[in-house]
């Protein structure tokens, strides 16, 4: 059994975003992504700072992104199922069993897990706080999960971000923010540019 700090299934943008902001604050993560993603029928025209993307390109530039800060993606591998355990969650696939403190559910509209877990849900949706944290402590649900029809990329992406910053906030003791300057861009990805 492999053990972490943080656990995404689901590799769209909500899923994505949180694996994105606790790997690169210092939280070791863990991404299943199954590519079955609404983003590859979509075109971006309303991603504020993207003047136009296709969904599949968009994808394509979030996996690098978050491959290069360095999140654990296990591409095609699905979850069966989270359950509570000692120390956080057990999330189990075909292929081995994962633990992690947190676990950042971003399945789209599909609620299976989060049902699974317990969670309690508000209508057909899942019951979630402003941070996301549904009522199942250390777990997160995001996106069209927990919203009716409001399903837009942004929206899905900013929940992911919250739930990683309120995973960071716990972590840390503190409110915590990401916010970068223009150097440390330059640092990040001038060593990664060293890299490659």
């Amino acid at each position: 059994m492999s053990d972490t700090d943080v656990i995404v299934v689901g590799g769209g943008p909500a899923g994505l975003s949180a694996s994105l902001y606790t790997q690169k604050n210092g939280l070791e993560t863990i991404l299943f992504d199954t590519d079955s993603t609404w983003m590859h029928k979509a075109h971006l025209f309303n991603y504020l700072g993207i003047g136009s993307i296709d969904g599949s390109a968009f994808m394509e530039t979030a996996r690098t992104q978050v491959d290069r800060f360095g999140v654990e993606r296990k591409q095609g591998e699905t979850v069966e199922a989270v359950t509570p355990s000692d120390n956080g969650f057990v999330v189990e696939t075909p292929a081995d069993e994962y633990e992690a403190t947190y676990v950042v559910l971003a399945t789209g509209a599909n609620r299976d897990l989060a049902e699974s877990l317990g969670c309690s849900f508000d209508g057909d949706v899942v019951d979630v706080d402003v941070t996301m944290e549904t009522t199942v402590t250390d777990a997160y649900a995001t996106g069209a999960m927990v919203r009716a029809e409001e399903w837009q990329a942004i929206i899905s992406a900013g929940d992911g971000a919250a739930a990683a910053l309120n995973i960071l906030s716990k972590e840390k003791g503190e409110h915590y923010h990401d916010f970068d300057v223009p150097e440390d861009a330059a640092g990040v990805f001038g060593a990664m540019a060293a890299e490659e």
